[in-house]
């Protein structure tokens, strides 16, 4: 009798304490959770919900001013749309205002009235900020070569400068982002408005930041006077395009040697200035020139200028002729000496100037 009410009293107590230690883990686990969910909560929302920019903005900057780290294209970007690359300028190429076109003469007059001299450009590296919207006709009837480049680098040198420019004061508001750790709303917005204008896919900062870069100027007004033979040709005169930009959604002038099923077209711009900044978007966001990008990055990253003869190694695939078109961009380079307008830079504008605009 008294050996069954031991295994009855042991059978019990083993039992109440299997109870008490199912209880205590399930109290346990439940207090870990309310314990844990709302850091995960906070996390997860933080991470994944916010477009904030917490994650590795700083690294991104330290690797890239210490050159721990050469930054290059993500070759699983997205292929934008030239209507999504360009939609900017597309917009303003939809302007209803009307450009004037001054004669030769009259710009002469406007250079002289500012003093505007190439020589004085190329001793102190400064530009008068003159806003030529459309070449003038009678360029084409300068028989005096000489001055024909002249006047043809004096138009399009400011353009280029300045849209240039644009493009320095979004490169240091980019690496004033990427020193952040969070960012304002203004400034996400920024970023989606230069994803979308590079082709660069939502938070691939390391591809914006090579993409955003400048152009040597003496490599754009090469090109320009090689695309338009000094301003001279129809695309120019007829359709502001400096650089002979194709385009297949936009408003263009057909090639008149285009072979029957060709359908692309020439860009027709509404002002030089639109095609200076085509100009600039293409370079830095066509995959044809990303070798040219690559040795831009690599340029920057060893505190070197930008060469315009480095660089201009890279073009190959910007027209038909290849190496040959290379060469002909070099010797244009050097013989004009278009270096020395590497380093310009544009003058304040006044109220007079403009004026006289």
């Amino acid at each position: 009798m008294n050996l069954n009410i031991k295994k009855n009293y042991k059978r019990t107590k083993n039992k109440i304490l299997n109870t008490f230690t199912r209880f205590s883990i399930s109290a346990f686990v439940l207090a870990l959770f309310f314990y844990t969910a709302p850091i995960f909560i906070n996390f997860a929302d933080k991470n994944f919900n916010n477009k904030e920019f917490t994650n590795n903005s700083k690294n991104i900057l330290n690797n890239t001013l210490n050159k721990r780290k050469t930054f290059e294209e993500d070759d699983t970007g997205q292929q934008s749309e030239e209507i999504d690359l360009l939609y900017d300028i597309l917009e303003e190429n939809n302007s209803e205002i009307n450009l004037v076109r001054y004669t030769t003469s009259e710009i002469n007059a406007l250079f002289k009235e500012v003093k505007y001299d190439l020589e004085e450009v190329r001793d102190t590296k400064l530009v008068k900020p003159i806003d030529i919207g459309l070449l003038p006709n009678e360029i084409k009837n300068i028989d005096n070569t000489k001055k024909r480049k002249e006047m043809f680098i004096k138009i399009i040198l400011p353009l280029i400068v300045k849209e240039n420019n644009k493009i320095r004061i979004d490169r240091k508001r980019l690496f004033m982002i990427l020193s952040k750790n969070s960012n304002t709303d203004i400034e996400k917005k920024w970023l989606e408005k230069k994803y979308k204008q590079y082709g660069v896919r939502q938070n691939d900062l390391s591809t914006l930041k090579v993409r955003m870069d400048e152009i040597p100027i003496s490599l754009a007004i090469a090109q320009a006077a090689k695309e338009t033979g000094w301003g001279t040709s129809r695309f120019a005169l007829k359709g502001n395009a400096l650089f002979g930009q194709w385009t297949w959604s936009g408003e263009g002038l057909k090639p008149k040697n285009a072979e029957k099923g060709e359908e692309h077209k020439v860009m027709k711009f509404h002002s030089l200035k639109l095609s200076v900044r085509a100009y600039l978007r293409n370079l830095n966001t066509h995959s044809s020139y990303k070798n040219l990008r690559k040795a831009r990055t690599k340029l920057r990253n060893r505190n070197k200028p930008l060469d315009s003869i480095i660089l201009s190694n890279h073009l190959d695939k910007y027209a038909e002729t290849g190496s040959e078109y290379i060469n002909v961009l070099q010797k244009i380079i050097k013989q004009n000496n278009l270096k020395d307008f590497d380093e310009a830079r544009l003058l304040p504008s006044s109220k007079d100037l403009d004026s006289l605009i």
